[in-house]
């Protein structure tokens, strides 16, 4: 019997398909069981035609196929195919390489059947408004039309913003569809532009399915949940919703009977299943499998794969490429950031003996406009303050909803909202929906949480009585909170407040940190650039080598506080309270409240001069200042007692 396996020239995307790709995948996974290395398959299209180069890539494919074609089908005759060329190579070129068991021969052309099939499959493509027409493979397709994944559509984006900002209405779920194409767009590149890098179809896949369900573990409201409503409910706790969304994603492989279909696309379990974990969550072992290297997935050859959805060194990954260009685009805030320009310099280089996703020393201006975006979207709507009182009301009526809101879980248990993160089938129907479950249910036991959800709608909200900050940045726990929202109710003049009374219930102080991604460190020092004539030598550019216009500091704190009361008098010796407080806290002036009156803010020298004024002009204007001082003082004080 003569088999002939055929390269042609074809306008047809599936005979592309089916001769390209198809053999690519089978060629992959058949080199990875026998331990030989991978073939690299360069693709020219002409007259939408393929081509293939590299020799030892060719002889590589050629014996294999040789090898188990002649054993299991006799003589197998090799023909490329370009309408008017046709080269027959000779088998005697290729050594035979004999595999005698029939178990082997019989699981070879298994594996030919299905990853036959699997090429021949169809891609889904969806119009989506940031990248256009997103092309996503058939595995990748299966996670998504799943219950688990398709939660995220009730699990809005940016949580309580979507009050304040009428635009900000998208979801989880086309954030993630972003993210897991972006990384298939990112690893792509790299396999193309380095293809030493021997980045094979298997590592494609796996970065994909993990951009695609590295947000499976988001609450209701998104980080409201994680960031608000479970520290309050378990205060000792250190749950994230990374560890949930692991959780989430082996419930969904589970449930959903989903390793045949992954080992069917080529993939290895369970290292693969591994991998994919451990770039939604970092390493998943505390102590290291080898010396320096944390990760099991893969080797420390490929520690590159890593930094493509979750970068923990630099905190450059598509994860914020789809966010920033989404979140912009749906709050009507520009973005200043293009990730198409980094997909074009980003190149793999060595760094301290790693290998590290580099880019071109030019681009540094782009990664600093990166950050300030990040920051921009922080300062104008991930912390605006009328959706953070809305959050912390929601948190309000979560908490007081907790003892009566019962969700089935695995063997028909029941869960409340905070303990549900500890059940992944009951934590699969806790959506967004609540809010609605309890503004509209019936029952009297709902009635306070219902009450403020209630107010949330009438924009009958808490009153934002400032923010302030401290001198250093302060480690704050639940306790502390608690501790100052009495100190507020508490903190008042020794005068008569015409009988107001206020409780620690009737105040909520918020601690708001934000930065560049790294706390107080700046991330740009952590990336590596390359010169267009020495693309394998890399080197750190300083900020002052950017600009002398960029920060000092790449972190802040703030302290808000809100309060609950409506009432013109209670409000008024609210704001006294709270304008004391930061007083005898060494806090700096309040600023951007509702309410504050600014003859309550020059009581400290402190707050009336400018921090950056130098020494020469205060001693010049040292008496006209005092001046000011004492009689801004006298005008509040009047006020205040």
């Amino acid at each position: 019997m003569t088999c002939y396996l055929c390269f042609c020239s074809s306008s047809s995307h599936t005979e592309q398909k089916m001769t390209g790709v198809g053999l690519r995948y089978l060629t992959e996974t058949l080199l990875d069981k026998m331990g030989i290395v991978y073939v690299w398959w360069y693709y020219v299209g002409c007259g939408g035609g393929m081509q293939i180069f590299s020799g030892m890539a060719i002889k590589c494919a050629l014996g294999l196929f040789d090898m188990f074609f002649s054993q299991c089908l006799g003589l197998c005759c090799w023909c490329f195919y370009d309408y008017e060329i046709e080269h027959t190579l000779s088998l005697s070129l290729f050594p035979l390489l004999l595999l005698r068991p029939l178990g082997t021969r019989l699981h070879i052309l298994h594996s030919l059947r299905k990853l036959w099939q699997m090429a021949a499959e169809n891609t889904k493509v969806f119009n989506d408004p940031i990248h256009g027409h997103v092309e996503m493979h058939p595995l990748l397709v299966r996670f998504m039309d799943t219950p688990q994944f398709q939660r995220l559509r009730h699990i809005k984006q940016l949580g309580g913003a979507y009050f304040v900002f009428p635009g900000a209405s998208h979801n989880r779920f086309e954030h993630s569809i972003g993210v897991g194409y972006l990384a298939g767009r990112l690893v792509q590149e790299l396999s193309e532009r380095q293809p030493e890098l021997l980045i094979s179809s298997r590592d494609i896949l796996c970065v994909q399915i993990a951009g695609l369900c590295h947000d499976l573990g988001h609450g209701p409201f998104s980080h409201m949940f994680d960031s608000m409503f479970i520290p309050k409910m378990h205060p000792k706790s250190k749950w994230k919703h990374e560890n949930a969304s692991l959780a989430m994603f082996d419930h969904l492989v589970s449930v959903n009977a989903l390793e045949p279909v992954m080992k069917d696309h080529g993939l290895v379990l369970p290292d693969d299943l591994v991998f994919i974990k451990e770039q939604i969550a970092g390493p998943q072992n505390t102590v290291p499998l080898r010396q320096g290297w944390p990760y099991e997935g893969r080797p420390e050859e490929k520690s590159f794969l890593y930094e493509i959805v979750a970068n923990k060194m630099s905190g450059i990954d598509v994860d914020k490429w789809d966010y920033f260009a989404r979140d912009c685009y749906h709050l009507g805030i520009p973005n200043n950031f293009d990730y198409h320009r980094f997909l074009k310099f980003a190149r793999v280089c060595e760094v301290d003996g790693k290998k590290q996703i580099c880019t071109r020393e030019k681009e540094v201006g782009n990664l600093y406009d990166m950050f300030h975006t990040r920051n921009y979207l922080h300062r104008k709507a991930y912390q605006h303050k009328v959706g953070h009182i809305i959050e912390t009301m929601i948190t309000e009526a979560f908490i007081k909803a907790e003892p009566h809101i019962q969700i089935q879980g695995s063997e028909g248990k029941m869960f409340t909202i905070s303990t549900a993160i500890y059940d992944m089938e009951a934590y699969t129907k806790l959506t967004d929906h609540v809010f609605e479950q309890i503004l509209y249910s019936s029952s009297s036991e709902l009635a306070e949480a219902r009450k403020i959800l209630h107010n949330i709608t009438c924009r009958n909200l808490y009153k934002n009585m400032g923010q302030t900050q401290a001198k250093k940045r302060v480690e704050v726990s639940q306790e502390q909170l608690q501790k100052w929202a009495s100190e507020l109710a508490t903190c008042r003049p020794e005068s008569d407040l015409q009988g107001v009374t206020l409780e620690p219930g009737d105040f909520v102080v918020n601690i708001i940190n934000m930065d560049w991604g790294m706390k107080e460190k700046n991330p740009i020092n952590n990336m590596r650039f390359y010169c267009k004539n020495t693309p394998t030598k890399t080197t750190r550019i300083s900020r002052d080598q950017v600009s002398q216009m960029l920060p000092d500091q790449f972190a802040e704190q703030l302290i808000r506080v809100y309060f609950k009361k409506r009432d013109e008098k209670t409000v008024e010796a609210a704001k006294i309270n709270y304008v004391k407080w930061c007083m005898d806290n060494n806090f700096s002036k309040p600023q951007d409240g509702d309410s504050i009156a600014p003859e309550l803010t020059p009581l400290k020298r402190s707050w009336f001069h400018n921090d950056d004024e130098n020494d020469d002009e205060e001693d010049s204007q040292g008496g006209r200042s005092r001046a000011a001082v004492n009689i801004g003082q006298q005008k509040a004080k009047a006020r205040l007692f």
